[in-house]
């Protein structure tokens, strides 16, 4: 998706992230049927998704890097964040320094 700061795999057509598709499958157990019916897509669509998520790509690790990094920035990970749930104001030097950083290496 070309309008996505996300690095990876988008189902063509739709907003979901092919790597969501293979969390539902592992996290919940759910068969590429069910994840078929239930968000309604073709079955081989489902399948590939899963198959992509089994090759643990690098744009997706790239993508968990650069959220982490942000939420990081923010604030987010600190002890009080869940009592005072404001996010820190990230300036654009460090919001482009997290958006370069690379993929992983395979």
């Amino acid at each position: 998706n070309p309008k996505s700061a996300y690095h990876q795999l988008f189902i063509k057509g739709c907003r979901i992230r092919a790597w969501l598709i293979y969390c539902d499958h592992m996290a919940q157990d759910l068969t590429a049927e069910e994840i078929a019916q239930d968000r309604d897509l073709p079955l081989e669509v489902v399948q590939e998704c899963i198959a992509y998520g089994a090759t643990n790509p690098p744009e997706v690790r790239g993508d968990i890097i650069r959220e982490e990094e942000s939420m990081r920035a923010m604030g987010m990970f600190e002890p009080g964040y869940k009592l005072d749930p404001t996010p820190k104001y990230v300036d654009p030097q460090e919001r482009a320094r997290i958006r370069r950083i690379p993929d992983p290496s395979p």
